[in-house]
């Protein structure tokens, strides 16, 4: 194997493009109430399902997914904890794609043993606004 003895020069010629941007987000079409995959999605439209599932899956639970994705449970909290802690579980399960720029706009309520949250998702892509994502057994 040869190793370069000489330094490397980088000319105006020579592109420097951000990863992230890189990354594709063309996908299988998932229909959740029916259980099944229908073509394929890309782009925004890629990026809110990827938030839903994120959002969706139960952080730890399943070895399909590293210990970074998903959502960690709240269910059995307090309300009063759940209200502070809600907006920085979400933030930090969806900021590890990073496609994600930041989340802004971000308002929880809550009914009955549900919150309720609703925010913007900054990505690459566009924004992505989440409108009432019940979050249940709190």
């Amino acid at each position: 194997m040869v190793l370069p003895t000489g330094g490397i020069l980088i000319s105006n010629e020579i592109e420097v493009i951000d990863a992230a941007e890189q990354l594709p987000t063309k996908t299988y079409k998932l229909d959740f109430d029916k259980g099944t995959c229908r073509g394929f999605i890309e782009g925004k439209e890629a990026m809110e399902q990827a938030i839903f599932k994120v959002l969706n899956t139960i952080r730890f639970k399943h070895l399909i997914y590293s210990d970074d994705y998903g959502f960690e449970d709240m269910v059995g909290y307090e309300r009063l904890y759940v209200r502070g802690e809600l907006p920085r579980r979400i933030t930090e399960a969806l900021l590890q794609d990073e496609r994600i720029k930041s989340i802004e706009d971000m308002l929880i309520e809550f009914s009955s043993d549900e919150a309720l949250a609703s925010f913007t998702a900054i990505t690459i892509y566009g924004d992505v606004h989440l409108l009432r994502e019940g979050i249940s057994g709190v």
